[in-house]
């Protein structure tokens, strides 16, 4: 119900406001596919720039379009992570916003998905926003480190 929400508000914007340009600026579609490895995407990045996953126009591209499943390479990217001194992170997917036009999705739209990171002795969550309709390359975003695997 909330998907169906979400997409007439979207239609009605789309709309009403003529065309809807793309805030996106770090779409990357000849980035390479990401190699998985124990239930984790192998990074071998880090991002310098701070906005990087942290602000809704630098998102994490995670494009899923090789599989059915909508979420799978968000739990990939996410598994690959941890806390600046390798503490074990938890991930819990808060909401989607920030509708955006893209030729990847069947509505001719998108949405990002906003998840809150934790780890033990963190005091405030950090807050990183997913694009599942993009691609870019993956990189460990600043202030995070990888999970040993």
């Amino acid at each position: 119900m909330k998907k169906i929400i979400l997409f007439i508000t979207l239609a009605l914007l789309m709309t009403s406001c003529g065309s809807i340009k793309s805030s996106i600026k770090n779409v990357d579609n000849s980035a390479p596919f990401p190699v998985v490895k124990n239930n984790a995407f192998v990074i071998t990045a880090y991002s310098k720039d701070k906005k990087y996953g942290y602000n809704k126009d630098y998102p994490i591209n995670i494009f899923y379009g090789d599989t059915k499943n909508d979420t799978i390479n968000q739990r990939y990217f996410l598994n690959a992570l941890a806390g600046p001194k390798g503490e074990k992170i938890t991930f819990t997917k808060l909401e989607n916003c920030c509708p955006f036009p893209t030729k990847t999705s069947d509505m001719g739209a998108g949405f990002l998905d906003v998840y809150e990171l934790k780890w033990k002795g963190l005091k405030t969550p950090i807050i990183l926003y997913l694009n599942i309709y993009e691609r870019g390359q993956l990189m460990v975003p600043v202030g995070l480190s990888l999970k040993k695997l």
